[in-house]
């Protein structure tokens, strides 16, 4: 997944309530303290552009919606680059994917191949040779 991609994912996660619904206490707490570190990061890295504070805001509520003009402020702020800001959303992504919590955890493509398997606990046997 490309920075840019990633961030945006990471911050409608970590603003979406449903997300915190289904995490435990103990976890929701860090989720929170991960996305207000990943907030505050990519506030600072649109912070000079016009509408920034509106789109953060907005995206909060209607995440579909503001995805990409929130990609194009973060691409035209260097967020790409932005190895702090980077590793902020991964950190929660990573978070929210230990809770099973959420939606399109694998971003596959495959193409020619045999024998794939997508997903967890899977078990594979090849029997080559009659």
């Amino acid at each position: 997944m490309d920075p840019i991609t990633l961030i945006v994912a990471a911050l409608a996660a970590g603003a979406s309530a449903g997300t915190l619904e289904a995490l435990k206490d103990d976890v929701k707490d860090l989720v929170k303290a991960a996305y207000a570190r990943l907030r505050g990061l990519a506030r600072t890295c649109v912070a000079d552009q016009p509408g920034a504070e509106l789109v953060l805001a907005q995206v909060e509520t209607d995440p579909q919606t503001w995805e990409a003009p929130l990609a194009m402020m973060l691409t035209e702020g260097g967020a790409a680059d932005d190895v702090n800001l980077v590793a902020a959303a991964r950190a929660l992504m990573e978070l929210v994917d230990a809770t099973g919590t959420a939606a399109g955890k694998y971003d596959v493509t495959i193409s020619g191949s045999q024998g794939i398997q997508v997903g967890d606990h899977n078990v594979q046997v090849n029997r080559f040779g009659a």
